[in-house]
């Protein structure tokens, strides 16, 4: 009893399901008093502001002595602390794990799918307590409609978690993914949906009546003879599959690492591209003319180098030299940088790292807060509802020891979490 009782309490959870600060069906109201507060949208923090919080949302925000609480509301007090709107992250894979773990290929064809999903639970938890309360996820990697599943119970109460945007299974043109390197004559399960031509437009209803909230594509993958990736789908594919999903009021993210790969993505009206690799000032130009984001995924690219050897001090590897490049170049044009890291190559929680690395590449620390808080929402068609600490908007706040906006490590202290109201984390 001794030990479930200390599990319990390692969890978070009183001996139930529902998290220790969970607050009641209509709680009074919560005034929040931080040293300053970053609102999600400027370059700058304000001194002296409150946010008022009633019933899961901001009911105002400004100067302390122009914002007027109810009297039975509670008070809590963040001395030395800043508050921001919830982070995001728009690339996540809940049902992954650090590679140097377990490589990809075990976990897609080895893990059972209640293992996968007990782990994402732990993920999901790990994510929000270390401040991200929103977050889209970039395919289950053979673990079929899972997220939909939990995305389910995180929204019912089940289980804490981040608020989630779901792909489902993601689609690649046929032949084209992995796991790879097997006999021809035998038939692998992929990791994702395989479709090409007309099969397309079925896949992408599929996926929409499984519960996707975004349709993912691999726009590019390492096929054909000899290395490095390559367009998987015509650029005439791609059209029908950000048409097939518009229809249904969904949108389309690409996966694309090739400068073509990017091209084509942005012509056929994708909402973000992810990864990047190759991209020059030239295709980043013409995804900011078209309104596409770009989410760099720089922590899962630094954590591969990591895993093939390299060690931190020492001189970087190519790819990661050509990432700093592809920085500069995405920096310059204009493109709209959307906080996303690829978390699970690398550790659940630690979901900060990108933001460092954003800021280590380039951005200044407000530019990288903004890129997870009102850039990343703007890009995930959710502006009106997360992102910014703004009356009206739902009341996902954390709040950190320190001012991110001087020094970007200040996400690493993390002091309060709330997301709809509700406190899963206090001082």
């Amino acid at each position: 009893m001794v030990r479930l009782v200390a599990l319990f309490a390692a969890l978070g959870v009183s001996g139930g399901s529902r998290p220790p600060l969970a607050t009641a069906a209509d709680p009074p109201a919560v005034l929040l008093k931080p040293d300053r507060v970053f609102d999600g949208v400027t370059a700058e923090c304000y001194p002296d502001w409150v946010v008022l919080v009633k019933g899961g949302r901001i009911a105002a925000a400004g100067p302390a002595g122009e914002v007027h609480a109810p009297k039975d509301a509670e008070v809590i007090e963040l001395p030395g602390m800043t508050l921001l709107p919830g982070l995001i992250d728009a690339h996540s894979h809940l049902l992954l794990h650090p590679y140097d773990e377990t490589p990809w290929e075990d976990q897609v064809l080895k893990e059972p799918l209640g293992e996968r999903v007990c782990r994402a639970t732990v993920h999901a938890r790990a994510n929000l307590l270390s401040g991200f309360t929103a977050m889209r996820d970039l395919g289950t990697e053979g673990a079929g409609y899972a997220d939909v599943g939990i995305k389910r119970a995180i929204d019912k109460g089940v289980i804490p978690g981040p608020r989630l945007l779901v792909t489902t299974k993601a689609i690649v043109a046929t032949g084209s993914y992995a796991p790879r390197g097997f006999a021809p004559e035998w038939g692998i399960p992929q990791g994702a949906d395989e479709a090409d031509g007309e099969t397309i437009r079925r896949v992408v209803r599929e996926q929409i009546r499984g519960g996707a909230d975004w349709i993912k594509v691999y726009a590019d993958t390492p096929h054909g003879p000899g290395p490095g990736s390559r367009p998987a789908f015509s650029l005439d594919e791609l059209k029908l599959m950000v048409g097939t999903a518009g229809d249904a009021g969904v949108p389309v993210v690409a996966h694309a690492n090739t400068k073509e790969g990017m091209r084509r993505a942005a012509l056929a009206g994708v909402k973000t591209v992810e990864h990047g690799a190759e991209g020059d000032i030239e295709v980043f130009r013409l995804m900011a003319g078209k309104g596409v984001g770009f989410c760099p995924t720089l922590a899962a690219d630094e954590a591969m180098a990591r895993y093939a050897g390299w060690k931190p001090g020492t001189p970087e590897p190519g790819r990661l030299r050509s990432k700093r490049e592809t920085m500069r170049a995405a920096i310059e044009s204009g493109v709209a940088i959307v906080n996303g890291s690829d978390i699970g190559v690398f550790a659940h929680g630690d979901g900060a790292r990108e933001l460092e690395l954003l800021v280590e590449y380039g951005l200044t620390p407000a530019q990288a807060l903004r890129a997870a808080t009102g850039a990343a929402a703007d890009a995930l068609q959710l502006g009106d509802k997360l992102g910014r600490v703004k009356a009206g908007l739902f009341a996902d706040l954390v709040a950190v020891a320190g001012d991110p906006t001087a020094d970007i490590k200040a996400l690493r202290k993390v002091r309060l979490v709330m997301k709809g109201g509700t406190l899963y984390k206090r001082p």
